[in-house]
């Protein structure tokens, strides 16, 4: 709770001093998924408008707020053009601010602007987006005979999204344990379950002998998942009039 109140007095410190409008703002990485470390810092990401003179002006304005990056808090924001612009390419990162389950501030005029930029998911960027995040972390931390068990996480998780977005076709849910049902074998999920255990227990920096079906699962599925990327037709949404009208909608209507 206290945490809460002093995110949310920065972020209408942020409004005042930066003369913006925020109209979104979440918790995004582990404490997001549910699988924070007492000691692990807040990603506060949000989304902010500007006065409408602002983006009149021929001089381009930034269009990211970095606000306060320290070991308690890693703050920062993007602006409503940016964020249009990334909806239109499927921004896998974005989608999942946007399905947060801990939200700081929502507006009315944020609800209007997702349930329209909803359908600009798409599957492919998506699922090449969690391959590579998966990919990554396995070639940096996964390769030694002693791993740290965050790093399981930080591999199985968005391996587990590709398998949702695989099966149900939809955006995969944000926090860890919904993605377990998602799990193939009940051997595999024990094997999760234990680690989580393990974890839990100790501290996130500890190695730990690597796990081997866990460590089959994530092979496999890498291999997998690259090809059925690539394999994929692109199916992003190419008009633009629909994210036009919304920009204009939100910066025309904004009073600050």
């Amino acid at each position: 709770m206290k945490r809460r109140k002093e995110i949310t007095d920065k972020l209408a410190q942020i409004e005042q001093q930066e003369h913006v409008k925020i109209l979104y703002a979440v918790e995004s990485g582990s404490r997001a998924w549910g699988v924070e470390s007492p000691d692990s810092d807040y990603d506060v990401r949000f989304v902010y408008v500007r006065p409408m003179k602002d983006y009149l002006k021929l001089q381009e304005q930034r269009d990211v707020i970095e606000w306060q990056l320290d070991e308690v808090f890693d703050m920062n924001g993007w602006d409503l053009k940016k964020t249009l612009i990334q909806f239109h390419k499927g921004n896998a990162t974005l989608f999942e601010w946007a399905n947060s389950p801990i939200v700081y501030k929502t507006t009315d005029a944020w609800n209007d602007i997702y349930k329209h930029c909803k359908p600009y998911f798409s599957e492919k960027i998506a699922l090449y987006h969690y391959y590579g995040t998966a990919n990554s972390t396995f070639k940096q931390y996964l390769q030694e005979d002693k791993v740290r068990y965050k790093k399981y996480i930080y591999a199985l998780r968005p391996l587990l999204a590709c398998r949702f977005i695989e099966q149900q076709h939809a955006i995969p849910p944000v926090h860890f344990e919904d993605l377990l049902c998602w799990v193939p074998s009940n051997e595999l999920l024990n094997e999760i379950e234990t680690m989580l255990v393990i974890k839990a227990a100790s501290d996130e920096k500890n190695l730990n002998p690597k796990l081997p079906i866990i460590q089959q699962y994530i092979e496999e599925e890498l291999v997998r998942y690259e090809q059925l990327s690539k394999s994929m037709e692109d199916d992003r949404i190419a008009d633009w009039k629909v994210l036009d009208d919304i920009f204009a909608k939100q910066v025309t209507s904004s009073e600050l």
